[in-house]
C-alpha cells in the first residue's frame, strides 16, 4: 500500500491517477466483501434447507438425529435385520456350532405378569409308551412353558341399566330408581366408550373417520356423524373444567408461551388457511404440572394478551418465558417480565457449526453446554438453591461468553449468518439471562415446546372442520388430555372418571377435576 508521504511526493497528476486507482480498489474490496457475505448467507441457507429435506434437525452436539427420527430410523433397521436374519437362516448350511449359536441368542424379556393367561394345552394323543413291546401307561411328570404375546381387536359390550318397579298393593303407588345423570343425554355411549374416542382422536391421532372403520371391523357400525356429535357434547360439558384450568394456569408466576401453525378449513370454498394453536403452561419445576392450549385464527400478539387478561383489572404480572417472537413484546408494555429462551439462542449457534463446521459455532456451544449442565445440576433443588448456583456458576459463564460474543462480532463481516447469530443473543441478553437472578425461571422454553410436540405431530392427520368452535374445542380437549399426561396419569382413566362424575359434580368444587388434583378412583375411596 502506497504512503501518504510517497503520495505527496508524486507530480499533481501522477498523484491525482494513483488516487483515482487506490478509490477503485477499495471499492472492488467493499464489492468483494459484500458478495462474500451475500454468498455465505445463501450457502448459509441452502445448507439448512437440505438439512432438512435430507439430514436430521437435531440439535444434539454429538447427533445428527431427533428423537423422533432416530426413532423411525431404528423401526426400519430393526425390520430389515430381522429380514435378513431370516434369509440367513434359511440359506445358512447346519454345522457343529450350532448349539453354540443358539447360546449366544439374547435371552427374550418375559411378558408382563399382570395381563390375562389363557392356556393351549398340547399332549400326545396316546399317552401309551411307543417302545416296541411296550405299551405301558406313561405318568406325566412336568410340563414346558413357552408364552406368545396375542391381542384381540375391541369388542363392543352392553351394559343392562335394570331399573326395578317397585308398587306398594295398599295404595297402589309405584316407586323407580332415577335414571342416572349421564354426559350425553338419553344417549347410548358409556364413559368408557366417548373417553375412548376423545384418547383417540386427540391424543393418537385418529381421525373419527379411521374410528368409524374400526369400530366397524369389531362388529357395530357408529357412523362419523354420531362420534362428531359425542365429540361435540363432550366438549361442551368440559369447557367449565378448561376454564377452571386455566385460571389456575394464571395464578403462578411464571408460565411457559409459545405457538404452532396448523391448518384449519375455510368454510364455502373447500380451502384451507393457517390457524395457531398457542400453548400456556407451568414450568417443570413447579409442583403443579398444567397445561392450556388455545385455538385462535391469527398470530397476533393479543391472543396472549387476552389469555393473560392484561386489559384488565386483575391483569396477570408475572414472568413468561417465551421464544423471540415478536408478538410477545407488547405484553411487556402491559407490565409482563420477558425472559427469552436460552436453547433458541443456542439453535443459531448449532446451525453454524452443523451446516458449515463453523469454529465460531463450536465455541459457543461450548458455552451453551455449561450452563446447560449447571441447570442439569441444580434442576431438582429448591428455587433459592438454584437462584444460588446460578449466581455463583452460570453468571461466570455468562460474563465471559458476553466479552466473547462482542469479541467476535468485531471479526466477521456484516450480513453473515454468523453476525446475525451473536446480534440475535447481543440484543436478547437481558432477557435471555434473566433465569439467572430468579429461581424459578428456566433457561429454556423446551418444557413448552415439548407439550406442543404431539399437536405438531398430530396436525397432518386432523383438519378442524371449518370453524373457530371446533378448533377451540379441540384445544380444550387437548388441556385436559395432556394436561393429565404430564401429571402422570392415564388420560383415558381420567376422562372416564371425569365424565362420570361430571353430570352431577357440585360446580363450586370444580377444581377437584383438575389433572394435577386428580386422584384414582380406587386411591379415593
Amino acid at each position: 500500500m502506497i504512503s501518504a508521504q510517497q503520495l505527496d511526493a508524486l507530480d499533481p497528476q501522477t498523484r491525482q491517477a494513483v488516487q483515482s486507482l487506490l478509490a477503485q480498489v477499495q471499492q472492488r474490496d467493499t464489492e468483494l466483501a459484500f458478495k462474500q457475505a451475500l454468498i455465505d448467507k445463501l450457502t448459509h441457507e441452502m445448507a439448512i434447507l437440505k438439512r432438512m429435506k435430507f439430514a436430521a434437525t437435531s440439535e444434539r452436539f454429538a447427533s445428527t438425529l431427533s428423537p423422533e427420527q432416530r426413532s423411525l430410523l431404528e423401526e426400519t433397521l430393526d425390520t430389515d435385520i430381522h429380514e435378513l436374519d431370516g434369509e440367513l437362516q434359511r440359506h445358512r448350511k447346519k454345522s457343529d456350532k450350532k448349539d453354540e449359536d443358539e447360546k449366544q441368542q439374547p435371552k427374550r424379556a418375559q411378558l408382563p405378569a399382570h395381563l390375562p393367561r389363557r392356556d393351549v394345552p398340547h399332549e400326545p394323543t396316546d399317552t401309551s409308551c411307543p417302545t416296541p413291546n411296550c405299551g405301558q401307561a406313561m405318568q406325566r411328570i412336568g410340563e414346558h412353558v413357552s408364552e406368545k404375546l396375542d391381542y384381540q381387536p375391541g369388542v363392543f359390550t352392553v351394559e343392562r341399566h335394570v331399573r326395578g318397579k317397585w308398587v306398594c298393593k295398599c295404595c297402589e303407588r309405584i316407586v323407580q330408581a332415577p335414571v342416572p345423570a349421564h354426559v350425553i343425554d338419553k344417549g347410548i355411549p358409556t364413559t368408557g366408550l366417548l373417553a375412548h374416542v376423545l384418547v383417540a382422536k386427540f391424543m393418537d391421532h385418529l381421525p373419527l373417520y379411521r374410528q368409524e372403520a374400526v369400530f366397524a371391523r369389531a362388529g357395530h357400525v357408529i357412523a362419523r356423524s354420531t362420534l362428531a356429535e359425542w365429540v361435540g357434547a363432550c366438549g361442551a360439558q368440559l369447557q367449565p373444567l378448561v376454564q377452571a384450568l386455566a385460571d389456575e394456569l394464571r395464578r403462578h408466576m411464571v408460565l411457559h408461551a409459545d405457538e404452532t401453525p396448523v391448518a384449519m378449513l375455510k368454510p364455502g370454498n373447500g380451502k384451507t388457511h393457517k390457524a395457531y394453536i398457542w400453548s400456556y403452561c407451568t414450568p417443570s419445576t413447579n409442583p403443579v404440572k398444567a397445561v392450556v392450549f388455545e385455538f385462535s385464527e391469527t398470530r397476533s400478539g393479543e391472543n396472549v394478551r387476552d389469555f393473560l387478561r392484561l386489559d384488565t383489572p386483575n391483569a396477570w404480572q408475572g414472568t413468561l418465558v417465551t421464544d423471540g417472537f415478536s408478538g410477545y413484546s407488547a405484553c411487556v408494555d402491559k407490565g409482563v417480565t420477558s425472559a427469552q429462551c436460552m436453547a433458541h439462542s443456542r439453535r443459531k449457534f448449532h446451525e453454524l457449526w452443523a451446516n458449515h463446521g463453523s469454529k465460531v459455532g463450536e465455541q459457543a456451544l461450548r458455552f451453551y453446554q455449561a450452563l446447560f449442565r449447571i441447570e442439569r445440576q441444580a434442576e431438582q433443588l429448591t428455587s433459592d438453591e438454584r437462584r444460588r448456583i446460578r449466581q455463583r456458576k452460570s453468571r461466570r459463564v455468562l460474563a465471559v461468553f458476553y466479552r466473547w460474543l462482542l469479541g467476535q462480532r468485531q471479526l466477521v463481516p456484516p450480513g453473515s449468518a454468523t453476525i446475525k447469530a451473536i446480534d440475535y443473543s447481543l440484543k436478547r441478553w437481558k432477557e435471555l439471562t434473566h433465569f439467572v437472578n430468579d429461581g424459578d425461571v428456566p433457561i429454556s422454553n423446551n418444557w413448552v415446546e415439548n407439550q406442543i410436540r404431539p399437536i405438531a405431530v398430530g396436525r397432518s392427520n386432523w383438519l378442524f372442520a371449518g370453524s373457530l368452535r371446533a378448533g377451540k374445542r379441540a384445544a380444550a380437549i387437548m388441556s385436559l388430555l395432556h394436561s393429565a399426561r404430564i401429571n402422570r396419569h392415564d388420560p383415558y382413566a381420567y376422562f372416564k372418571d371425569v365424565l362420570d362424575r361430571l353430570p352431577t359434580h357440585p360446580a363450586s368444587r370444580i377444581d377437584e377435576l383438575l389433572p394435577h388434583r386428580w386422584m384414582e378412583p380406587t386411591t379415593r375411596s
